[in-house]
């Protein structure tokens, strides 16, 4: 992997490169096509590359808390984040791994499947007051619950939740509908996007799929391996 901006450097140092400012940030973190598209065949995993793969891993190994939409850990089949070896100096002083935090309106998740089972930290639900009062209970049994906003996920309101529990640093993956959301209520401050070198066509959806935000961004850095580009951008008065 070589750096292509703001300098040449090859074999860059990706855990510096992706450090967090020493203040509370949230980082999307996406792959898309050349094109655009920010899924083939519903899954992110057709776009990814062996680099990309590895960024992923620093970038959950960095966070504090890994936040996703329902409908991403469904489709993309999330279970509980596992210790990595690598992880072991970066996270020194937090728990060995982060945990997931899940934005859902209705509670439509598989309970007793691996996203609740077997991690070193447990798994985080962020609901809502409209949620079924039952399915919050079934929750609260094997997952930390959160509940922010009444008929919705107030989105604001749940990053000051997670900040409150000492995450300050977020990675969000997704998808297209959370991360428009977060965007239109000003609560990103960096995107980490991987463009893939495909044209994909078709009806994917982009990483963002919701409501208009104009978020302006700067770019940070980009990096490259194997025509795959590693882009970071900040909102400007970022880090």
């Amino acid at each position: 992997m070589r750096r292509i901006h703001p300098d040449i450097e090859d074999n860059p140092d990706i855990e510096r490169a992706y450090a967090y400012p020493d203040r509370p940030w949230l980082r999307l973190n996406m792959v898309a096509s050349a094109d655009g598209g920010a899924w083939v065949e519903g899954l992110s995993g057709g776009l990814s590359s062996k680099g990309d793969r590895r960024v992923f891993g620093v970038l959950r190994g960095l966070a504090d808390v890994i936040l996703a939409g329902a409908a991403t850990v469904r489709a993309e089949g999330y279970g509980a984040v596992r210790p990595r070896e690598s992880w072991r100096e970066m996270r020194a002083g937090r728990p060995a791994a982060p945990p997931i935090a899940v934005i859902t309106r209705g509670l439509g998740l598989d309970l007793a499947g691996p996203l609740f089972d077997g991690g070193v930290s447990r798994t985080i639900v962020v609901t809502c007051e409209s949620a079924p009062a039952e399915r919050r209970k079934a929750a609260a049994e094997v997952a930390d619950v959160i509940v922010a906003g009444e008929e919705s996920v107030d989105l604001a309101a749940a990053l000051a939740a997670l900040h409150e529990r000492g995450l300050t640093r977020v990675l969000c993956e997704g998808g297209p509908l959370v991360n428009a959301q977060l965007a239109a209520a000003g609560l990103v401050d960096e995107l980490c996007l991987t463009v893939s070198p495909m044209l994909i066509g078709g009806d994917a959806a982009r990483i963002l799929n919701g409501a208009p935000s104009h978020v302006k961004l700067e770019l940070s850095q980009v990096l490259e391996e194997e025509g795959v580009l590693f882009c970071r951008y900040t909102k400007e008065s970022g880090p």
